[in-house]
């Protein structure tokens, strides 16, 4: 965790979950952490503990409301941080959210373009907008959070998927790009697998759900509370431990590591393998939120 000590280190959705374990390690490590969120009592939270992670905290990190979906505020947001606390050296887009809606045919256009501005828009704007402060650094490392659900497409999580797809896919461009460019920056794509986050229990419901719909997504949003293995400290550590090997790509948990690879190896018998592994643990073949 050495490389951490003295830099600059942004995470968005740092209210709670992986974001915070991350925000918390990198301050134990010695960065200056400037964190954000929707959510300003997680946020709040968040702060006072990367506080207590610090040998001095006055005037050591940042925290800031931000809605990454907006661009403008991400830009001026992107502004703030190098104004205050100087060039970034690490940009973690974290920030991310769920939707229950059921199919596709059941999913809105409008449902969509809401998941897909925050999943991937959010991204892509926290990516394009401190990627200038990376260069200048001495250092520079752009993370971005995709999931097990980038690597694998799943019934009822087409809106979810696509934007998770789209975070892995323009990830892994920017790597290579960065690469021929022989940049002081790097790209990685991180792939969760079942974390132990709110992230299910806080997802969206579709108005197009009916009572048993809604019912059925409670049970399963329970059934994910209890399957969820990975801790959210394990997951910050895997994702930096990543950072500091410099990989393209993260795999975090168990599950996120045996779906590649069935992935990989069974790329047409892939959802019928998912599908029994999922009737086996929670009876039913489709996924949870």
């Amino acid at each position: 965790m050495q490389k951490f000590n003295h830099s600059i280190a942004v995470v968005t959705g740092a209210g709670s979950g992986i974001g915070r374990a991350l925000a918390v390690m990198l301050s134990e490590a010695g960065a200056r952490v400037a964190i954000s969120d929707i959510d300003q009592a997680g946020l709040n939270e968040t702060f006072e503990l990367i506080g207590s992670a610090s040998d001095d905290s006055a005037g050591r990190h940042h925290q800031q409301i931000l809605n990454v979906a907006d661009k403008e505020a991400m830009f001026a947001y992107a502004d703030t941080v190098q104004n205050q606390l100087g060039n970034a050296n690490l940009i973690i887009n974290n920030a991310g959210v769920a939707l229950g809606t059921g199919s596709l045919q059941n999913t809105s256009l409008e449902e969509f373009e809401w998941l897909m501005s925050i999943n991937f828009w959010g991204v892509l704007y926290g990516t394009k907008a401190f990627l200038p402060q990376l260069e200048q650094a001495e250092w520079g490392h752009v993370v971005n959070i995709s999931s097990l659900f980038g690597l694998i497409g799943v019934p009822d999580q087409s809106a979810y998927n696509a934007s998770k797809f789209a975070v892995r896919g323009m990830t892994e461009a920017l790597r290579q790009e960065l690469d021929l460019e022989q940049s002081s920056v790097s790209a990685t794509s991180i792939h969760p697998g079942g974390i132990k986050t709110n992230i299910a229990r806080n997802a969206r419901l579709s108005e197009n759900l009916s009572d048993q719909e809604r019912a059925s997504i409670q049970e399963k949003t329970d059934q994910f509370d209890v399957l969820a293995r990975t801790t959210t400290d394990s997951a910050a550590q895997q994702i930096l431990t990543g950072v500091i090997k410099n990989k393209r790509r993260v795999l975090v948990g168990g599950d996120a590591k045996l779906m590649d690879w069935v992935q990989r190896h069974m790329p047409n018998a892939y959802p019928t393998i998912f599908g029994k592994l999922l009737e086996l643990t929670t009876g039913s073949k489709r996924p949870l939120v």
